[in-house]
């Protein structure tokens, strides 16, 4: 995924990065289990390292440890959650895990589950960061690979009432903005550069949230089935059924998801975000336009160059 050899036009476009930082991957493999999301089914969640320019990589080991690699050429629904399919392997509920990954900086992964869907936990990436800090974070030798924006690509819905852009900047920023017609919501934005500091403390805690009115149309339609009061803000018309951990938690949220989608790229990222009532729909759309549009990007790389002893140390 880092080495970016999937991408079309690859090659054309390399530049030497401005402070090199090398990948990184997990000190040691932790697992835990949960319920997913959508599916309702329990599965176990294991997090093994991996090697350099392997990317994060899921497993449903309940398939013969049929792999689907974290990329958007593998997107297969995009309502409610991001998911991927490959070789008729599917895992449901990507984007909170993914999220995590990105803002820890965790380049190269293997994502082990014996079923359908990323465990929901509380509905944030919280779980996800812990389980990253229990197993550590380890330098590898190769460099990291960051995507950096140098024009502007925008999409939109049929009716333009929503849309989500990037453009050039010399960070990773957000800038998200929802409006929901209900008096809980209502309009809410947040704007911040992402780092590790900034998602753990703003991000990483927000909750994905739901109208009281929608649960049991999605569940006839076999969604949310494993949704709860703990996994969950749910929003009913007079008041919240479980409470917000903050007054802006919701759109928080979709900046977390955003993250996460844009990790699908396979790159660092370099540019600014803009999004206004979008989804995980137009996240990936923005991720396909953007991979289609060779002249909005470059990707800057670099190839180390380490004596023994340090090779030795960021292998071992």
């Amino acid at each position: 995924m880092i080495n970016g050899s999937w991408l079309p036009g690859w090659g054309t476009a390399i530049a030497e990065p401005k402070s090199p930082v090398r990948q990184r991957t997990l000190q040691r493999t932790v697992e835990t289990q949960g319920v997913g999301l959508h599916s309702g089914k329990l599965v176990s969640l294991r997090l093994l390292p991996a090697a350099a320019n392997s990317g994060v990589v899921f497993v449903r080991t309940d398939l013969e440890n049929r792999e689907v690699p974290a990329r958007v050429e593998w997107v297969a629904q995009q309502e409610l959650a991001m998911s991927l399919k490959r070789d008729g392997a599917q895992v449901l509920t990507v984007e909170h895990l993914l999220a995590a990954l990105y803002a820890t900086g965790v380049d190269n992964v293997r994502v082990e589950i014996n079923g359908p869907e990323i465990p929901v936990f509380d509905g944030s990436s919280r779980m996800f960061l812990h389980l990253i800090d229990e197993a550590g974070i380890k330098n590898l030798a190769a460099f990291q690979s960051t995507l950096v924006v140098r024009r502007s690509v925008r999409v939109e819905s049929p009716k333009g009432d929503r849309f989500i852009l990037i453009e050039p900047s010399d960070a990773f920023e957000v800038d998200y903005t929802i409006d929901f017609n209900h008096a809980l919501v209502g309009r809410q934005r947040v704007a911040l550069d992402v780092s590790e500091e900034t998602f753990r403390n703003e991000l990483s805690t927000a909750r994905t949230f739901c109208f009281l009115k929608d649960v049991e149309a999605m569940r006839a339609r076999g969604l949310a089935l494993g949704g709860s009061l703990e996994s969950a803000v749910v929003i009913g018309e007079n008041g919240f059924l479980s409470s917000p951990r903050m007054k802006d938690e919701f759109v928080r949220h979709k900046a977390l998801d955003v993250v996460g989608d844009l990790a699908l790229l396979g790159f660092r990222v370099r540019g600014r975000v803009v999004a206004h009532c979008a989804g995980h729909a137009l996240h990936a759309d923005l991720v396909r336009a953007l991979l289609r549009d060779h002249a909005a990007w470059t990707i800057e790389t670099a190839t180390p160059h380490l004596s023994g002893f340090e090779h030795a140390i960021a292998t071992a």
